[in-house]
This record gives C-alpha cells, structure tokens and sequence, in this order.
C-alpha cells in the first residue's frame, strides 16, 4: 500500500486490542484501532492472553503509525529482535487486520487491494474422518449425504488415526506427536479403508489424506504406498513440521503428492521446503505463517517453483474470509480448508444467514475489506470463559 493524502490527513494507529473466542482452536482475533473510527480485525494463531503480551510488544512499531504503509509495517515487525523476537503468530492477526483496516479506509474489498482478483470465487472443502474401515454400507451412507450437499463440495480431507488403535500400534497413538512408526499391518488397515472410500465415492470427486505431522521417515514411506491405489490429490502433513532431508527422501519414494505448511512460520521457515525440493503442495495457515502479507510472499517464491498453493483452516469467520481474499488473489492457488459449517457461530458472527457457495466454490465477498462486519452480541456470548472484551 501506498501513502494518500498530506501528513495532517492521514489515519493513524491509536490502539491494539485481542481476545479469544470459546471452540476457536486457540486462536485469537485481533484488532487495530485508530483516530479516523475506522478499525479492521484479524485472526492471530495463538491463545488470546499470549496475543495481548505481544500486542504489547509491537505497540512501539504500530502505534502513531499509518495504517496503509502494510508491507514496511510487516518488515518492522517481522524484524523485532532482542529482547524478544518477533512472535508469527501474533503478528499474522495483526496483518490481516491491517489489510481489513486498509479495505475499509479506501472502500474496497482485500482481494481487489492486494492484485485483483484472478477468480471470484475460490474452491473450499471440510475436513472429515475416514466413515470407515471395512464397513461398506456405513461408507455408502457416508457417500450419500456428501453427495446430497447442497454446496456439492468436490473434495474433502480424510483422517485415519481412530483407525490405529493401541492395540495395532507398537506404541500408544498420539495425534501430532513426531516420529511414530507403523508396521506393514497398520500400512494395510489404512490401504482397506482408503481403497473401500474410493470405491464407492467414484472418481468424480477427490480426497486428501490427512497426517498431524506424527510420522518417521519409513512409516510416512509406507504410508504413501498404502494409499496410492486409491489416488487421493495429496497426502499432508506426514512428517514431523521442521524441514530437513526426510522430506526429499520422501518426496523421491513416493508416487502421491507431499503437502505440508500448515504448523511452519514465517517466510524463512518455508523456504527450504520450497527452494530443496521437498514438498509437491505448500499449505501455510495465514494466522501462523506472517497474515496475508507473509503469505503472498511465500506463495509468489513458489509459484517460482511451479507449487500451488492450498491454506489451511481451523479458524473463526476471521480467518475464513482472510482465505478466501488471499485465494483469489493468488495466482498459484488452488484450494482452502474452511470451517464455516463447524460451529453455529462462525456464520453468526457475522450476522449471516449462509453463503453463497457453488459446486463446491465460494463467492469472494465485494464488501470493504474482509466483507464482514462482526456483530458484538455474539462475541460476547461466544467469549471464552475469563477473557477480556477486546482489551
């Protein structure tokens, strides 16, 4: 963004406020207030008293400054050194916020802020665990009412894990805990269940298969084998989060696509994934990975490299329409997680009714900034037990 007008007329930062919402997956929302009564709101990937403590910390950056300077605001925050270094997560709030605050100082929608819009509406799918292991009729049914949605969602993302239980498992099972091992008997488990969905769902839809980051090396190994007869999109997250040479040993044994981003931060972060030839899909999340100003940079570097780009989503309806902007102004992108649909008050918070989704894509909202404009009643009745009202 560029600087309008004189000095004297410009809009200034006067306030940074948090607070966590209950069922928001420890995420907070954040706001930026200035002197103009303008104020725009983001989505920051951690707890809301974590996100106040830091909020504090880029106060000497943000306050008293114009909200439209963005990217040398990023550059400030992002650069925060001693005595302590900049926190992603806090920071990604802030910037999407401040593309929000932009949106509605100038009267325009993000999207059409950031690039212009390469598609108005952007593909979205929910994730979903697995209907069944062996049992047919269940995964039939299961089928049925996907098919029967009236969004008619093409794609969903598929996680496994109630399917390894202790007594299959060398170990007791733990989402997201890394390097675990599975054996050629846990490998053919997966391979039932995945090649059973397929099956019945046909090939006029597609699914991801869905990992937490939990798998060694060998297992994550056995695990694309498993799943490749039944030819899901991608496979994501199947090693631990931090970069390192498993992933191109991966990537090399494996005939299903490698997707992962989703835990990393921060555009440093992702770009060995990205330079080394490590993954087949980037997956940041715009709450941890620096807004959608550290966002777009990753994506632009990875367009470089032919990757697309898909977002993940476990967010309120901050984070939903911070997506669904960035989706459309991507060029390299190709799909959002979305959690719309996963507690009553996402839509609510909002003030709305539903969405206009088609075939599985979602509108790109035409309102200033985000689109949305949140309404008090329901954060407050949705506030998490203890936390302050926007302080």
């Amino acid at each position: 963004m560029t600087e309008t007008g004189s000095q004297d007329s410009r809009v200034r930062i006067t306030g940074l406020k948090a607070m966590e919402l209950q069922n928001a997956a420890g995420q907070s929302l954040v706001r930026v207030d200035t002197d103009a009564g303008f104020y725009g709101v983001g989505e920051a990937g951690v707890a809301g008293p974590a996100a106040r403590a830091n909020l504090l910390w880029l106060e000497r950056v943000l306050i008293g400054a114009d909200p439209l300077n963005i990217d040398k605001l990023y550059q400030q925050m992002m650069g925060l050194q001693h005595t302590f270094q900049a926190h992603v997560p806090t920071i990604s709030g802030v910037d999407i916020a401040l593309w929000d605050l932009a949106g509605k100082i100038l009267g325009r929608p993000v999207s059409e802020l950031l690039t212009g819009r390469f598609r108005d509406r952007v593909e979205i799918y929910y994730g979903s665990g697995l209907p069944s292991g062996t049992d047919r009729a269940a995964v039939e049914d299961w089928a049925a009412r996907f098919r029967a949605h009236p969004h008619s969602y093409r794609t969903v993302k598929l996680d496994f894990a109630h399917l390894l239980n202790d007594k299959l498992l060398n170990i007791p099972f733990a989402a997201a805990v890394p390097s675990q091992t599975l054996k050629a008997s846990d490998f053919a488990v997966v391979q039932t269940a995945y090649d059973l969905f397929r099956e019945v769902i046909g090939r006029e839809y597609d699914f991801i298969v869905h990992c937490h980051n939990e798998w060694d090396v060998p297992s994550a190994i056995g695990l694309c084998q498993a799943v490749e007869s039944s030819r899901p999109i991608w496979i994501e997250d199947p090693l631990q989060v931090w970069f390192n040479d498993g992933y191109k040993a991966l990537r090399a044994a494996s005939n299903v696509p490698i997707c992962t981003g989703e835990k990393v931060e921060g555009f440093r972060d992702f770009m060995p994934f990205i330079t080394e030839g490590g993954i087949d899909v980037l997956h940041p999340d715009l709450c941890w990975c620096g807004g959608i100003s550290g966002g777009r940079k990753i994506a632009e570097l990875a367009d470089h490299y032919g990757l697309p780009v898909a977002l993940h989503n476990c967010g309120s309806l901050v984070h939903n329409m911070a997506n669904i902007h960035f989706g459309a102004s991507v060029r390299n992108f190709s799909m959002s997680e979305t959690r719309l649909y996963a507690h009553d008050f996402i839509a609510e918070m909002g003030g709305l009714d539903g969405f206009d989704v088609v075939d599985g894509k979602i509108a790109v909202p035409d309102g200033p900034g985000l689109g949305i404009e949140l309404v008090d009643e329901v954060l407050r009745r949705e506030l998490k037990e203890g936390e302050p009202y926007w302080e």
